[in-house]
Order: structure tokens, then sequence, then C-alpha cells
């Protein structure tokens, strides 16, 4: 068995919003950051200057990379998903150290090349939004981290996410593209679906600033309702209540719209009748009715056999 030792020192390849979290949590855990490199040297300098001990590491050559290895066990990946697999080809750990990726998007076995010189490999991917703010460290503290390794690695990684008061959760191999375009619905796509009830807020004259302000109790009243009394219970609306004229006469304003309006609803409603299902006493036959006034707006479904 490859050696790990439980609490190594962490180094990181990259000094953008990640590394900076990450690395500020880990050291108030009590964790050694030692080296964060980066083409960007100011960059480094400025996440280095608040660890105590801490290196900053310029790269000007892809080979210079290897220089955070001198310095950390544990060393971080935490660059552009397109640049993964370009630095793994370069970076040669040790047995006894291991490199660690921080996309949710990219499968671990991009950093392979590491395994040829003894080092283990893995993913560690923070379920959070960081706005590059002065205490995303702070509040990432509650956040799913998502890991992706072999023992002991895996056991180095659980125990840091606990130390930084995160929910380790694991990920089998090549489960990345459906486990990451989930974190997108609860994300980026979660913005886009505020966008467009501001857009038809907007729509009908109501200024940008009052559309934004007014739906924010609404947001957050949702998001609290649902932690409660999960997904299906917190659901509202016309689909809650079985109301398939509402719903009807939904979709008939906003085809009159144009563009995707009214696909864009259906679908959701779509999912919101499968949520309905779920409810104790849920009368399928209004759902049923629900499901039947959107059919003209979704998109076509795929001939059979096809994903």
């Amino acid at each position: 068995m490859i050696p790990v030792i439980p609490r190594p020192t962490l180094g990181f390849i990259g000094a953008g919003r990640v590394a900076r979290a990450l690395a500020a949590a880990a050291a108030q855990a009590g964790y050694a950051v030692t080296a964060i490199a980066s083409r960007r040297l100011d960059a480094a300098q400025r996440v280095a200057s608040a660890l105590p001990g801490c290196a900053a590491l310029p790269i000007d050559r892809p080979e210079d990379m290897n220089a955070v290895f001198s310095h950390a066990d544990l060393v971080f990946l935490s660059v552009p998903d397109d640049a993964i697999a370009t630095c793994a080809a370069h970076l040669a750990p040790r047995t006894g150290q291991a490199l660690v990726h921080c996309s949710g998007a990219s499968e671990v076995g991009l950093l392979a090349p590491a395994t040829q010189h003894g080092a283990q490999i893995g993913g560690f991917h923070p379920l959070f939004l960081f706005a590059g703010l002065d205490d995303d460290a702070t509040r990432m503290s509650g956040s799913a981290i998502t890991i992706e390794a072999d023992a002991p690695l895996s056991d180095t990684l659980h125990g840091l996410a606990r130390a930084i008061g995160c929910h380790a959760l694991s990920i089998p191999a090549g489960a990345r593209m459906r486990y990451h375009a989930g974190a997108n619905y609860a994300a980026s796509f979660l913005l886009c679906l505020l966008d467009e009830a501001t857009w038809l807020w907007q729509a009908i004259g109501m200024p940008e600033d009052d559309a934004r302000d007014a739906m924010w109790p609404l947001v957050m009243g949702t998001l609290n309702a649902a932690r409660e009394r999960g997904l299906a219970g917190a659901l509202a609306g016309p689909v809650s209540r079985g109301d398939a004229s509402i719903v009807t006469r939904h979709t008939e304003a906003l085809a009159s719209l144009g563009d995707h309006h009214a696909t864009l609803y259906s679908l959701l409603t779509l999912r919101a009748v499968r949520l309905a299902r779920q409810r104790p006493h849920a009368d399928n036959a209004a759902l049923d009715a629900i499901a039947h006034a959107i059919a003209p707006y979704l998109p076509p479904a795929p001939p059979e056999g096809n994903p």
C-alpha cells in the first residue's frame, strides 16, 4: 500500500478562487499550506502572503510546476479543466505524495501520468460557488465536497473535508459528467431560471431592480421550505394544486411571446408533475391533465432506442 500521511502538507498549482479559499480553510483547520505556484507570481504571492510559512512559486516553464512537490505531500491542481491534462503530463510527484484536481467535470484519469512515479491521484470538488470574496473560506463550511480516490488517499481527503467543516461525498469513476451536470442545475441553471422570471416581469413593465428585489423573499422561502420539507413537499403553485386550466393559460401566454419561453416552462412543468406524483394522496388524474396541457409545447421525444 502506498503510504499517504493522514495530515499532509498541502500545495497548490493555480492561485485562483478555489485555491485561495481551500488554502485558507485548510490553514484555519491546522494544515500546513506550504506552497502556491502560478504562472502569475503576483497571484501566488497574494494567496501565500495570507498563509504562515507558505512559499509563492513562479511557473515560467511547465516543468517548474514540480517545485511544489519539494514543499508539499499533497498537491491540488486548481487550474481550468482544459489545462489539467497538459499540466499532469509535466508533473512527477514521488511515492508517498499525491496529486488531486479540483474539477467536478474532468475525470481523475487525466492525472494518470503521475502514477508512473508512484504517486496517488484523486479528485476533490467542493460543491460551492466560489465568488472570489474574502470570506469564501468561511462560507464554504457546511458545503459538500465530492471525493474520488483510492485508499489511503481517500481517507486523507475525507479527513481534510471534515476538518474544514464540509461533508464528504464519494463519486465512482466515470460518473463525473452526470455529476457535474447535476451541479449546474443547482447553481448556474438556478440563476438562469431567475433571469427568466426577471425577464417576464420586465416584459410587463416592472423595473429590473424591483423585479429582482421582489423575487428574493420568494426564492429564499422556497429554498428554506425545500430544506425542511423536501423537494416534493415544498412544491407550490398550479401543479401542486392540480390546476390544469392555469397551466394551460400560462403556456398560451408564454407562447405568444415567441422564442422558447413556453417550451422552457413546459419542460420544467413536466418535472414539477413528477415531483407532485411523489406526494401522498397525489391527484394523478389532475396531473395527467396538466401533462396533456403542456404536451404541444414539449420538444418531440427521441426515436425509441436513442438516449
